[in-house]
């Protein structure tokens, strides 16, 4: 057995790791630019499967890259998409076909003749006999050679949501709450996402003769882990990819972190023990198997496949004595540093005091949902914190906010004494209402109304801060133009962004920073605002503040660290957790994945407590991007 093999023993479905979601999406394109070459030569098309979502975009773009800069036709390509919500038409901004459209098909030579997509604008009793024939025009065309896919949180593939079986067809579906909570920043609200989509089956996809399914991102991990190692199951439709003769995952390192040869390597092979994989092999054989650090034995070690560990650093009790002081050292109360004291085993240095702390916060409820207490601390402190809202997060705002905000002020410039004093706010108000109504349901927003939202999430952000004690001074909006001008699955960075971002940081020469979106979807409006920052932080590294600067990862939206991961772990008291959620009231739309922070705040203490450390009502988790090679 090679090495590879027995590294991949847990995996059932060939799976390639990728540096990055571009290295793959490179990779993908070249192989269907081959495709695309090879059947050029003997006048046949290529059939090819296309997936939506965020995940397919860097794949769309090196497509595109493929065709303008090496001159590659798509004129004997024939493509099916995946899906389409249903109740939407063609021309509708968040339908596929529109997505289709803005991504790849109007920046290629495709013949429209040649793209089939799922019509989702037709009468339910015209669905049936139009997903019969979505799949006799397949069939028509000599099937699939290659079907493109991504993967959502529920496993789906498609819009194949749990519980579709192996031999499912195109149809109509009922959209699985979790996928629609994911869609809801799409479509400015849960509320406003179709609740049904049409979709190819779990059988039409496997007749295609190639697979090739996509994920980026730590939020894609646990699932993508499930589909590749975990049963073939109608729970999850991508697992039945175990059973087609040439499928195979292509996913980015953040992806992967959940399979076994990367979250557990001493299970598959050799491994060298480094500082982190050796605390990372002793915090999980410590709550595996429900015992403090310090109780470990020897016959633990070798119990859970760490025998080698165990020879090469035990024994074991100053193996163990070694890790507990470590995860010891990541906690303090003191994240900016604590003065005056000796800081050689604290994640923070003692000085400069006080420090100048930036926290970005991608979208305006980051920050607070990620890092409040911590906020909180610093403030408390004494240190010079100021928070950058990277983009106005008009696009998560509802309409319904806006209508609100619009009907009150409408209502009280009627109520005034002199209405006609406030002419101007009446005349703002009444059109405000009035673009509401235009737009409708589904319509996109306007410059106008996405100003409005803007303003309506900076009153929220200053209201939420200030609970925290940040003064309305110290908090910027930058509102990056990427954001600004885009929409989400459609955002793509600019030199504009960076340049807005490296004024920002040689203006404030900060000590630290707090930053979020490391670890996701890269076309997500945190990955994007953390690629700009690593980019200008690179640029900037030969001024002497930016070689002085910590650079500290905090955790939004995306899966919290794990204990392992950890270099920095702030307590909250049950008041300060209090402070924390009291601030995140102030937002009048969060995700259930905000809404939960106290729970996943509780849940890092707990893990603490089970490894045998002091026990806390919670804990906030940081780590640092600026650490020593280990």
């Amino acid at each position: 057995m090679s090495d590879r093999s027995h590294a991949e023993a847990y995996e059932k479905v060939h799976t390639s790791i990728f540096p990055s979601s571009a290295e793959a999406a490179k990779a993908l394109a070249a192989e269907i630019r081959d495709l695309i070459l090879e059947r050029e030569k003997s006048g046949k098309p290529v059939v090819l499967g296309m997936a939506t979502g965020s995940t397919p975009v860097p794949f769309y773009r090196e497509l595109i890259r493929l065709h303008e800069q090496e001159k590659l036709s798509f004129k004997n390509v024939i493509t099916f998409n995946l899906d389409e919500y249903y109740g939407l038409n063609a021309d509708h901004p968040e339908s596929y076909a529109c997505f289709m459209r803005e991504q790849l098909f109007d920046h290629i030579d495709i013949p429209a003749e040649n793209i089939n997509i799922p019509c989702g604008s037709l009468p339910r009793e015209q669905v049936f006999a139009h997903c019969r024939e979505y799949e006799e025009k397949i069939d028509a065309v000599g099937g699939i050679d290659l079907q493109i896919l991504g993967i959502g949180r529920t496993g789906h593939i498609g819009f194949n949501e749990p519980g579709s079986s192996r031999e499912s067809l195109t149809r109509r579906i009922t959209l699985d709450r979790i996928t629609r909570q994911d869609a809801a920043a799409d479509f400015r609200g849960e509320e406003n996402v179709p609740r049904f989509a049409i979709t190819m089956g779990v059988g039409t996809i496997l007749r295609a003769r190639k697979l090739v399914l996509m994920a980026w991102g730590e939020n894609k991990a646990a699932i993508t882990a499930k589909a590749i190692e975990g049963p073939v199951t109608e729970a999850i439709s991508a697992s039945f990819l175990q059973d087609h003769p040439d499928a195979r995952f292509f996913i980015d390192t953040g992806a992967a972190r959940e399979l076994t040869r990367i979250k557990l390597p001493w299970l598959v092979g050799p491994v060298s023990w480094t500082p982190r994989e050796t605390r990372r092999a002793v915090v999980w054989q410590s709550l595996q198997i429900k015992r403090p650090v310090l109780k470990l034995i020897d016959e633990d070690y070798n119990e859970h496949g760490l025998s080698d560990l165990l020879s090469e650093q035990g024994p074991g009790y100053q193996l163990n004595i070694r890790i507990f002081n470590q995860l010891q050292h990541t906690i303090t109360g003191w994240p900016g540093g604590k003065p005056e004291e000796e800081d050689t085993y604290r994640p923070e240095r003692a000085k400069p005091y006080p420090k100048r702390s930036l926290i970005f916060s991608p979208e305006p409820q980051d920050a607070i949902v990620g890092m409040g207490g911590t906020i909180d601390r610093l403030i408390e402190q004494g240190h010079d914190v100021w928070v950058i809202s990277m983009t106005s997060g008009s696009l998560r705002v509802p309409d319904s906010e806006a209508y609100k905000f619009a009907s009150t002020l409408a209502e009280l410039a009627g109520n005034l004494s002199n209405p006609a004093a406030w002419t101007t706010q009446t005349t703002y108000a009444r059109e405000a209402l009035r673009q509401l109504d235009e737009k409708g349901e589904f319509g996109e927003d306007t410059p106008m109304l996405r100003q409005l939202k803007g303003l309506i999430l900076r009153g929220e952000l200053r209201d939420a801060a200030h609970a925290l004690n940040v003064l309305r001074q110290q908090i910027v909006f930058l509102n990056l133009p990427y954001y600004e001008h885009g929409r989400y699955r459609r955002f793509k960075a600019t030199p504009a962004d960076a340049e807005m971002l490296k004024k920002l940081l040689q203006e404030k020469k900060p000590h630290q920073i707090y930053a979020t979106g490391d670890a996701a979807d890269p076309s997500s409006v945190a990955g994007i605002g953390y690629k700009l920052l690593e980019q200008v932080l690179s640029d900037l590294r030969g001024e002497e503040w930016a070689s002085a600067c910590t650079l500290w990862l905090y955790r939004g939206k995306e899966k919290p660290f794990e204990p392992h991961e950890i270099d920095m772990a702030v307590p909250m008291s049950p008041l300060q957790l209090d402070r924390k959620l009291r601030a995140l009231s102030r937002y009048g739309s969060l995700t259930s994945l905000e809404k939960s922070t106290a729970d996943i705040n509780r849940a890092t203490a707990g893990h603490y407590d089970a490894l045998g450390l002091a026990e806390y009502e919670a804990i906030e988790s940081f780590q640092r991007r600026t650490r020593q090679p280990q």
